[in-house]
């Protein structure tokens, strides 16, 4: 009985991974499925109803943002190359909303890498933090 109320404190009691360790994980996994040519784990992160701003102008909605990467999924891998992101700034705007700056970096298996910046900003979401709007470039 001792070990069962033990336990059952330890679980009340274990913290919640932070906004950034969260996000950073849920980025790494986003990564994961570009680079295993995986475009529904790679989407996954985005809310349904986020929007994407990039160099041909805004993209609304996770399927449609989901279909403007489309291209580059082929064969069972990525056509672009493996995906990295490094966090250069955060900032905490409320409780459920945080923006995440980072470098991606595209390495071709056979070129040059090439690099961009993103500003991220995410919503905690009862399915866990979502990208509601993406600026890269």
């Amino acid at each position: 009985m001792i070990h069962l109320l033990a336990a059952a404190a330890a679980a009340v009691v274990a913290p919640a991974p932070s906004p950034t360790a969260a996000i950073e994980a849920a980025m790494k996994d986003s990564a994961a499925g570009w680079d295993s040519g995986d475009l529904a784990r790679f989407v996954a992160v985005y809310a349904p109803d986020a929007i994407f701003v990039g160099r041909d102008g805004v993209v609304r909605g996770k399927e449609a943002i989901a279909a403007r990467y489309a291209r580059s999924f082929a064969g069972g891998g990525n056509t672009r190359g493996k995906l990295t992101f490094e966090p250069v700034a955060w900032r905490t705007l409320s409780a459920v909303h945080m923006l995440f700056v980072a470098r991606w970096t595209l390495t071709p298996s056979d070129g040059k890498p090439q690099s961009g910046m993103t500003s991220l900003l995410f919503e905690r979401r009862k399915d866990g933090w979502r990208i509601i709007s993406d600026h890269s470039s």
